[in-house]
């Protein structure tokens, strides 16, 4: 994952794709897709303002503020740090073996490093949260650029 994510990319994501899934077990992936596919892109069409070429964007402290960012993720081999940058310095870590239909509570304040990630299971007659997002795809409606 860290190095699909990380390594092997210039710069950065414009989307996170279903080739994420590639590996995963069908059903699952028609659980988390509709069943659609689609790759994985990346921000390559990016001008400065200056026209230098494109740089991967750091994050640091001092940064996050004056670049707009909200959310932080740490991949470690556990699983992957949540950060809520607005309530905190540091995040739960979500298990590479959470169920990927899980529902997240997606309050800022909800991801204290002090509390466990703030889960909440579908019931098995429900579709997780993320379902509309699918079944917009599904019925052709543009998907929503993934967010850094």
């Amino acid at each position: 994952m860290s190095r699909h994510l990380i390594d092997d990319v210039a710069v950065g994501w414009d989307e996170l794709g279903t080739d994420l899934l590639d590996d995963a077990p069908p059903a699952l992936v028609t659980a988390l897709t509709g069943g659609e596919h689609w790759p994985s892109r990346t921000l390559d069409h990016l001008i400065t303002p200056d026209g230098s070429p494109p740089v991967r964007m750091s994050v640091t402290d001092t940064t996050a503020d004056e670049q707009d960012v909200q959310w932080g993720y740490v991949l470690h081999k556990e699983g992957v740090e949540v950060i809520s940058l607005l309530h905190e310095d540091i995040g739960p870590i979500v298990s590479w073996s959470t169920d990927p239909r899980t529902a997240f509570n997606d309050h800022p304040a909800a991801w204290s490093v002090l509390d466990s990630p703030p889960a909440m299971r579908a019931s098995r007659g429900r579709q997780p949260q993320s379902a509309p997002a699918a079944a917009r795809a599904k019925a052709g409606a543009p998907r929503p650029a993934a967010r850094r």
